[in-house]
């Protein structure tokens, strides 16, 4: 079997929430240029009006629904209508997020912060990953792919802190050993990313001052691409020779700030 049988994902019908920006953008044009047709889920219109042109523009497929992660109604009706139209789920890219809108010390978190991170890391993880699995296991086969963060591991006070962020990373990072434990004997593998400091716009991570300090921080001394995820995503949605083995991990992508 060659790589391109290993890597390719030709017929394959991956679902990628947040998929209208940064590393769910990448997501989508990494399963499209392996043969696979995206479906893009955000809220954002725009942004998912973006995704599916930059592919339109280069002959790439991509479906786009939009809809927020928070709404277990809209997340259930999106997986029903893939399930209408498709007659499959191959592949679950659980990447909407968001990080702390303000860095500071715990007792300067805001409450409404708070929630709002926990609707949306770690809700809206699990309304996702609990729609998608009775579609994966009637069919025999799928793969789960959590974003969490390297924050998920270790904290981020050492750069800045966000308690919210590191709180929910961490949880997403336990959840996806949890549930890869529930659905290993079903053929279904469940994996986390934990990337480390990609230039995308959640939270403050566009302020120079922040880009400044993580930048120094990473051994690389470099902000990381949302292209730079093209590699991961494919390995872990790939076919069974690919990653057929690998379920309750956390590949971590980071420049080198976690062998510190």
């Amino acid at each position: 079997m060659s790589l391109r049988d290993i890597f390719g994902l030709t017929g394959q019908v991956p679902l990628i929430t947040g998929g209208g920006s940064g590393l769910g953008r990448a997501m989508a044009e990494a399963m499209a240029e392996a043969g696979a047709t995206p479906i893009c889920f955000d809220r954002d219109v725009q942004g998912l009006a973006e995704t599916a042109a930059g592919l339109a523009s280069r002959g790439l497929p991509c479906v786009t629904m939009t809809g927020d992660v928070t709404d277990e109604a809209s997340v259930d009706a999106a997986m029903a209508e893939i399930d209408k139209r498709f007659g499959r789920l191959d592949i679950l890219f659980n990447n909407a997020g968001i990080g702390d809108p303000v860095s500071g010390l715990l007792h300067e978190h805001q409450t409404k912060n708070w929630k709002r991170i926990i609707d949306i890391k770690m809700t809206g993880v699990f309304y996702s990953a609990r729609a998608a699995p009775p579609i994966m296991v009637r069919q025999g086969s799928g793969k789960v792919v959590n974003t969490a963060s390297m924050r998920g591991p270790a904290g981020s006070s050492n750069v800045s802190p966000m308690a919210g962020h590191t709180a929910t990373e961490g949880a997403v990072v336990d959840f996806t050993r949890e549930v890869a434990l529930q659905y290993a004997p079903m053929t279904i593998q469940v994996n986390a990313i934990c990337p480390g400091f990609f230039v995308t716009k959640r939270g403050p991570d566009e302020e120079d001052e922040f880009v400044e300090l993580t930048t120094n921080f990473t051994p690389m001394k470099r902000l990381a691409q949302p292209l730079e995820m093209k590699g991961t995503a494919p390995h872990l949605a790939s076919s069974a020779s690919a990653s057929s083995f690998v379920t309750g991990a956390c590949i971590v992508i980071d420049g080198g700030r976690m062998a510190k």
